[in-house]
């Protein structure tokens, strides 16, 4: 029997409900990189520029080994301005010998980024039950590679373009997130009069949403994170029924673009 099957169905409702009432947990996976300074992110991005590759998530050649992914050979590491911390000896006025610590910067080149390595590609999704392909064709929507230095951004969305962070921890449920935010218009609001903007949080909260609904109804993982980030973003008692509307529709214009069957509307039951 389907194991999916046998699982209580719930409606799409309950499923936004359970969001901000059920307990959730913030992933491990924005603070699982190291946090580089504007000054370095800019210094790896010209060099990369100069190279002609892409930039992408940093980490030393330890670091990507740590990870599951081995430096190609012949790569040639970026420089990156470290602080470096050094105790020293003096006398004080009294005669005394104290110890006293200073910091100095040094430039180093120990950095590599994800495009220089070779490991499994979280950007390339594959659903069961649900063809990428096809979806993007329907929605008129493209993926592209991935070209940010912070390695705990899991993926972006400009336009009618979305990146996947090659190591995102949940690229699923990445996926779904941006596709949500290009579905939902947030990406072309933009050209929008100040004023008429979707706040900040209401779109993460929407766009995140999208994506919890879209992964229950394929049995994916990361829902007890979705719930997390969005009682993160969310502001106020509840979601607004707005905003509840929109993610439906947007939820099942995903859905039915990647399924061979038309996905549940809101109020039907699936398998949560």
């Amino acid at each position: 029997m389907d194991k999916q099957k046998t699982k209580a169905p719930v409606s799409w409702a309950q499923i936004l409900e359970d969001a901000v009432s059920q307990p959730g947990m913030i992933s491990e996976a924005y603070s699982a990189f190291h946090g580089y300074s504007l000054g370095n992110r800019l210094l790896a991005w010209w060099q990369c520029a100069l190279r002609e590759q892409p930039i992408g998530p940093l980490a030393t050649y330890r670091g990507w080994q740590e990870r599951g992914r081995q430096v190609r050979k012949g790569e040639k590491a970026l420089v990156l301005c470290q602080p470096l911390t050094l105790k020293r000896k003096e006398e004080n006025e009294q005669g005394e010998e104290e110890e006293t610590a200073f910091t100095f910067f040094a430039y180093n080149a120990r950095w590599f980024t994800v495009h220089q390595t070779d490991g499994a590609d979280q950007g390339a999704v594959q659903v069961p039950g649900w063809e990428k392909a096809r979806a993007l064709d329907s929605l008129g929507i493209e993926q592209t590679t991935f070209a940010h230095p912070d390695g705990n951004c899991q993926g972006y969305a400009t336009g009618r373009r979305f990146a996947i962070n090659p190591v995102a921890q949940h690229p699923e449920r990445t996926m779904f997130h941006e596709l949500g935010h290009i579905v939902l218009d947030h990406t072309a609001e933009g050209d929008v009069m100040d004023g008429e903007h979707t706040p900040r949080t209401l779109r993460e909260v929407e766009a995140e949403s999208v994506a919890m609904i879209c992964c229950a109804v394929l049995g994916l993982p990361g829902i007890e994170e979705s719930r997390g980030y969005i009682q993160h973003w969310l502001r106020g008692p509840g979601m607004p029924e707005r905003s509840a509307q929109k993610i439906f529709t947007a939820a099942q214009a995903i859905l039915s673009a990647g399924q061979e069957e038309p996905a549940a509307p809101e109020g039907h039951e699936v398998a949560a």
